[in-house]
């Protein structure tokens, strides 16, 4: 996560030292754990259908064989780019590297500030629709492109603007990162949890696309209600607004809610990126909705980010030395996720080479087989919601949940799988305080930690409502 924002001289998605060590020493601790396990659980394998596929239902246990070679767990993380499933993790990588330097290209030269600045701007004069149009635009970055890190360089605008038209910086909090937040995980083409897990599980991840819109329109709807409740309590009595002092000083200073205006080009750098978007939306669309491209969306993005990504980017600022060093930027600043995903991928690894996994995966099949499957679902998203507290990384829960599921069989189809992974990751984001983003947002507009917890505490309460809900309602409708 980041430790500076707007700073042109700093990676968007520079993970902080504590939060690299913290997120590695755990997913290394796994591993280990890993390595232990296969020592101490029986082997087996599964059957094999007639067509020569894998048969999760049938299971047999091997006697006598040993765990893996210690050399071969300590030497997973790189073994596994080896292995069956290397290709797809390589790609993976590129992947995450590509589209991190490509926004950061667009946050260096104003991409990001521009385009929200200009949606505000439309709505100046119409205040009370502010706050609205700017949240959905943000939950949009969400649950369209998985963005949610990178927006913490636009905090400081928001907060500004909406400070200047009479609302305060904890609304311009609510309106950007909280909804970006409910955007990323009330996901609709989020590629680093609807595509990436609905890959790794092999679902469709356009099938039943309308349920997760009718969840993104009713989530928004909930924050919009606590939004305006909050600006109603603040307009009869300001003395309740959780950042007055700061909001004096920013008042006092000017604030920095010009910083668009000042930006060179802006009506060609918002023409510029809204195409850019337009297309890459309109990719991600066509991809995942064709089945004949859906094996290769991953190298399709890949491509469009290398290319347009700094394309954009030379015709927004007409300097190539700064794009290029943008984006080899965004690259570097993104390389620990690689660690993430060879770390996480490892933990599977392990277990397969110790043939530990079919005794698992037929342990849970024993477990559930006969239980109430709304009570499996709720369980299941516990659990992630557990993992969630101590690695807040997407793309590595996603490659050791996901991973699991794609074998289990607990009578959930597979988008009622990710739909529950997604539940589970997301929402929390701006909950947790393992959760690096939300406790350098609140710091930025100077809320204590537990005043925004006591705070949003029934905005959570009716989100978690909503979700066991729509888990409950998308398993009768067969979702």
């Amino acid at each position: 996560m980041k430790k500076k924002t707007g700073n042109e001289n700093g990676s968007l998605v520079d993970l902080s030292a504590k939060t690299f060590i913290q997120v590695t020493a755990l997913l290394l601790a796994l591993m280990i754990a890993a390595i232990v396990l296969t020592y101490a659980i029986p082997k087996g394998s599964f059957g094999a259908n007639a067509d020569g596929s894998v048969n999760y239902l049938e299971y047999e246990r091997i006697e006598g064989a040993s765990g893996i070679p210690i050399w071969k767990g300590l030497l997973a993380p790189i073994l596994v780019f080896l292995s069956d499933n290397g290709l797809t993790l390589i790609m993976l990588s590129l992947f995450l590297l590509v589209i991190f330097a490509a926004f950061q290209v667009m946050n260096d030269v104003g991409g990001i500030r521009v385009l929200v600045g200009a949606a505000s701007e439309r709505f100046k004069k119409r205040r009370m629709l502010l706050p609205a149009v700017t949240a959905f635009v943000f939950m949009c970055f969400g649950a369209f492109l998985g963005q949610f890190e990178e927006m913490l360089a636009m905090l400081p605008i928001v907060t500004a603007l909406m400070v200047m038209v009479g609302y305060d910086s904890f609304t311009g909090f609510l309106v950007s990162i909280v909804a970006c937040g409910f955007g990323f995980a009330s996901a609709i083409t989020n590629p680093f949890t609807v595509l990436l897990a609905s890959s790794i599980i092999g679902a469709n991840p356009m099938e039943h696309i309308l349920y997760r819109i009718l969840i993104f329109i009713v989530m928004y709807l909930l924050l919009m209600g606590f939004v305006y409740l909050y600006i109603r309590g603040i307009r009869k009595d300001p003395s309740r607004s959780l950042t007055l002092s700061h909001d004096e000083r920013l008042r006092a200073s000017g604030g920095a809610a010009e910083e668009e205006k000042e930006i060179a080009g802006a009506g060609r750098i918002r023409r510029t990126y809204a195409v850019f978007l337009l297309i890459c939306l309109a990719l991600l669309i066509t991809c995942s909705a064709v089945e004949a491209l859906r094996e290769v969306t991953v190298p399709v993005l890949i491509g469009y980010f290398l290319i347009f990504g700094p394309i954009a980017g030379i015709i927004c600022c007409k300097d190539v030395k700064k794009v290029f060093a943008s984006f080899l930027r965004g690259v570097v600043g993104a390389l620990p996720t690689v660690v993430f995903i060879a770390l996480a991928s490892s933990i599977k690894y392990i277990f397969d080479e110790g043939a530990i996994m079919p005794t698992i995966v037929h342990q849970i099949n024993e477990l559930v087989a006969g239980r109430n499957i709304f009570v499996i679902a709720l369980v299941l998203y516990a659990i992630i919601l557990v993992l969630e507290f101590f690695i807040s990384s997407s793309t590595a829960k996603a490659i050791l949940v996901m991973g699991m599921l794609a074998v289990v069989n607990v009578g959930l189809t597979k988008q009622m799988l990710v739909l529950i992974y997604t539940f589970a990751d997301g929402y929390t984001n701006v909950l947790f305080p393992t959760s690096p983003v939300l406790l350098i947002a609140l710091s930025m507009i100077e809320v204590d930690y537990f005043k925004w917890v006591k705070k949003s505490a029934p905005l959570f309460a009716l989100n978690l409502a909503l979700v066991i809900l729509f888990i409950i309602l998308g398993i009768v409708i067969g979702y």
